[in-house]
């Protein structure tokens, strides 16, 4: 599998471990329209690589990824044609995660926010240093949480707190998404590539279509559940990509002023 083409997810294999690493850490691995494409198709070629058992997602830097970024937010604000492009490929990601029969380990090294929150939580593990923050703060912005959020967050610590989450927008620290399920295992800055590089070994020496055929079994209910939600959630973030509200919240975002929304 060719994995050059990528521009930026630095891939790399060794011993049928696969590391991808989003990697602008000058701009937290915040999601580009390059780095958004990229995501649209890295876990399918994945899934087809027959050299690889265990893939591990981490981000370059001092986050694993803050979101989308804000430059290209405002660039293809209210344009219908690309805002449809960009949602389709949130639907690619989503179920191509789901799909992927390979166990996924997310390394989680500091802010997860956003679509770089639902790239961790589609992971079968997510390992997190103390100082990683979990949000997906779409509301924030004007948006539907339609790139993840609506269909994981309620699955993994129930509606209620969910919507405490996803209705406020509120971060939420690594220590309480361990204690509340959000996450799997909070890990000291020091140890954390030695233990997941532990997990993803014990996994590829494994009884791989064992491992592999009980995990789709667990997301069989999962894709059921994900795929009444999907195209709802995107077919309404798309509309509020449209929105002036969002664009009033991208602008007062990168003033570092408080949106004040016009309802429209």
């Amino acid at each position: 599998m060719d994995y050059k083409k990528y521009k930026d997810l630095t891939v790399k294999k060794a011993d049928r471990i696969l590391t991808i690493t989003l990697n602008r850490p000058d701009d937290l691995n915040a999601v580009s329209e390059d780095l958004h494409n990229d995501l649209s198709t890295i876990f399918i070629d994945t899934e087809f690589d027959d050299d690889v058992d265990v893939v591990i997602l981490t981000g370059a830097g001092k986050a694993f990824c803050a979101g989308g970024d804000l430059k290209w937010l405002l660039r293809v604000h209210g344009n219908p044609v690309e805002t449809a492009y960009t949602i389709n490929h949130d639907r690619k990601i989503q179920n191509a995660m789901l799909d992927m029969e390979k166990p996924i380990i997310a390394k989680v090294n500091g802010p997860a926010i956003g679509l770089g929150c639902s790239l961790a939580l589609f992971c079968d593990f997510i390992y997190a240093t103390p100082r990683s923050k979990f949000a997906d703060p779409h509301v924030s912005v004007g948006l539907v949480a339609g790139d993840g959020g609506c269909v994981i967050w309620p699955q993994l610590i129930g509606y209620a707190r969910a919507k405490k989450y996803l209705l406020t927008g509120a971060q939420i620290g690594a220590e309480e998404a361990l204690d509340i399920g959000l996450i799997t295992e909070v890990i000291e800055e020091d140890k954390i590539n030695e233990e997941v590089q532990a997990l993803a070994e014990r996994l590829r020496d494994g009884a791989k279509y064992s491992i592999r055929w009980t995990k789709t079994s667990i997301n069989a209910g999962l894709k059921i559940m994900a795929n009444s939600i999907i195209d709802r959630a995107a077919a309404f973030e798309n509309i509020t990509q449209l929105m002036e509200d969002h664009k009033i919240a991208l602008e007062a975002f990168a003033k570092k002023e408080q949106p004040k929304f016009k309802q429209k």
